[in-house]
């Protein structure tokens, strides 16, 4: 079962990284450098896990991955730019990513700026393209461009990094947290299961399930992330260690604990795969999704 999952996986990176490729290819002219700039953060691999749950709810809702193809490189791209923008000096003022120099430190803060812009405009021009337009089905792609649109704003990621930078330098409680981290990282991870859904035409049942498998496991990973930015270390995550307490951030560790922390991650997880039931067999993967990221060290 575990070979069969890491193939799968592997498969699926595979086909979105090709894509990623096709949609932003390298440029000679004279805006070589952002583009440049853009393939940098965008083709650094990652765990695509944001495009996997779009593309596995698709399929699991009965509808057709390729057709979802678009939509779920889309959504890395948003990832893509918020990662970049995050990094910045004004923002958490990261060095390293994904195991190497962050984009500003490579291109400069202002390209890596632009790059952010421009990762998000072409995730919804790759959307909204006829091509993918009549691939989804007009009201599919025009409702999952939608779900994006609220995810990636200010009653979403963006409201929750607003959050995250005016809370550094004083203790928040668990309930602002957690408001903070649903809208932070679980948006995303919430409008990747939806987006999904909506390409399938799936039911009002299975919709909700595929949001209490995305909650679930969105607060888990952030969960996670706080466990590991303690317990890492630089050379596996790929990005600096203890920048949480070096950001006087307060996380799910400084407020519950290690270990409270590591037991809620377990419970989540349970939540996650309990979630899946109404899909039968055609879950396993996403249930074994679910485990491995519990278990992740990077």
């Amino acid at each position: 079962m575990k070979l069969e999952f890491d193939l799968k996986l592997k498969k699926l990176c595979q086909l979105i990284d090709q894509a990623l490729e096709v949609y932003i290819p390298e440029e000679t002219g004279l805006i070589a450098n952002l583009t440049e700039s853009m393939r940098y953060s965008l083709l650094a691999g990652g765990k695509r896990l944001r495009p996997i749950l779009v593309l596995e709810f698709c399929g699991i809702c009965k509808g057709e991955p390729e057709k979802a193809l678009p939509f779920a490189c889309a959504l890395e791209m948003v990832h893509t730019y918020s990662l970049i923008h995050d990094d910045l000096p004004c923002m958490d003022d990261d060095d390293l990513r994904r195991g190497r120099a962050s984009n500003h430190k490579v291109y400069g803060e202002d390209i890596a700026l632009l790059s952010g812009d421009a990762l998000l405009t072409k995730a919804f021009e790759v959307m909204l393209a006829p091509d993918s337009v009549a691939l989804a089905g007009a009201s599919r792609a025009a409702e999952a461009a939608g779900i994006l649109a609220k995810a990636a704003g200010d009653h979403g990621m963006v409201g929750g990094q607003v959050i995250d930078l005016e809370s550094e330098g004083h203790e928040i409680d668990l309930k602002t947290l957690q408001i903070m981290d649903a809208n932070k990282t679980g948006a995303l991870i919430r409008a990747a299961a939806a987006m999904g859904c909506a390409l399938a035409g799936a039911s009002k049942e299975m919709r909700k399930a595929a949001d209490d498998y995305a909650k679930a496991i969105g607060l888990a990973f952030q969960i996670e992330d706080d466990v590991l930015d303690v317990e890492g270390d630089t050379k596996s995550l790929g990005k600096p260690v203890g920048s949480d307490a070096e950001n006087e951030k307060s996380t799910y560790v400084s407020i519950l604990g290690i270990s409270k922390a590591q037991q809620r991650v377990k419970d989540l997880t349970k939540e996650a795969v309990s979630a899946l039931e109404p899909f039968g067999e055609r879950a396993e993967f996403l249930k074994t999704l679910a485990e491995s990221l519990s278990a992740r060290k990077h």
